[in-house]
């Protein structure tokens, strides 16, 4: 996710359709579901930029 990126967060890991995103001093990996162009539904979006601390 172009955000995550923006904001500092690696790929780290990618196996299959999940993705792995870590910045250095934030606690958790953000895992991130990917397919491919599929736009990410609004409750899902929320959820990771909440897990990131983005929100």
């Amino acid at each position: 996710m172009r955000l995550l990126e923006k904001n500092g967060f690696k790929l780290i890991k990618e196996k299959g359709f999940i993705r792995h995103y870590a910045k250095r001093g934030h606690p958790r990996l953000i895992r991130i579901h990917y397919h491919g162009s599929k736009e990410v539904p609004t409750g899902t979006y929320h959820a990771i930029l909440k897990a990131a601390g983005l929100e």
